[in-house]
């Protein structure tokens, strides 16, 4: 995985979302170009979900030469009519994976997480979908499988048992560090999520900015890839140079 990886919720989804300023979802001709500008930048991975709108059937119609691409995908979670609804049972699991594996135009997903609702423990211990993930894993429909936590408690545990975890860490929220100290010791996949806290963080919207940010989340070395959400060039341009000189630096 590339040290950042694009967040693609707003190549199909613009209500309810978090981002301080609002956005025009954009068309096909400007995601060929952002696409075109990751792989130039060596960005390689691609986060989306069933949740993110028509995000993973944009991809799946309009990325090229699928193999140079780590696409992390999601379970457990739809958006329809302007709302959030969970569903975490086998036979949605199933079929969530199904749908994804049409939309994306692939016969593999990279990564699957469970997107909490909130209440990980319960959805860890109640319901079926991590065991689901593991099945369609051994059947070779998914290479790796984990969870996009919402407690330090549901992390632990998914850092045990699970492949990879994507926790959340920034300059105003550590509450995962703990989760993010046990992945390094078990060498477990850490991908993190919120470290530019939607935009937040950028001095326009009254954060401390961010180049600071960046250093923040990926000065711990259990950090193998930030999530950043953008549909500017220059943004993304922006982000890869400053994450390259951090990692360049670390190695």
């Amino acid at each position: 995985m590339s040290p950042l990886g694009l967040g693609t919720v707003k190549f199909g989804r613009d209500q309810q979302v978090k981002y301080p300023w609002s956005f025009e979802i954009p068309d096909d001709n400007a995601v060929r170009e952002l696409l075109a500008l990751s792989r130039d930048l060596g960005i390689n991975v691609l986060d989306t979900a069933p949740a993110y709108g028509s995000s993973e059937q944009r991809l799946g119609q309009l990325l090229t030469q699928r193999h140079d691409w780590v696409i992390v995908s999601k379970v457990g979670e739809a958006f329809e009519n302007g709302q959030s609804r969970f569903d975490f049972s086998a036979q949605t699991t199933r079929q969530t994976i199904e749908r994804s594996l049409k939309k994306l135009n692939t016969d593999y997903l990279d990564v699957v997480l469970v997107h909490s609702d909130g209440d990980d423990q319960r959805v860890i211990e109640q319901e079926d979908v991590l065991e689901s993930l593991q099945q369609l894993k051994q059947a070779g429909l998914i290479r790796a499988i984990g969870m996009s936590t919402k407690t330090t408690t549901g992390g632990l545990w998914c850092v045990e048992h699970t492949d990879v975890i994507m926790a959340t860490r920034n300059s105003s929220d550590h509450t995962d560090d703990p989760v993010l100290d046990r992945a390094l010791e078990l060498n477990k996949g850490v991908v993190i999520k919120k470290g530019l806290q939607s935009g937040h963080v950028d001095t326009k919207a009254g954060g401390s900015g961010i180049e600071e940010a960046l250093n923040y989340v990926f000065s711990h070395d259990a950090v193998n890839c930030l999530i950043a959400g953008t549909i500017n060039p220059k943004h993304l341009t922006q982000n890869a140079h400053l994450v390259s000189q951090l990692t360049d630096s670390a190695d």
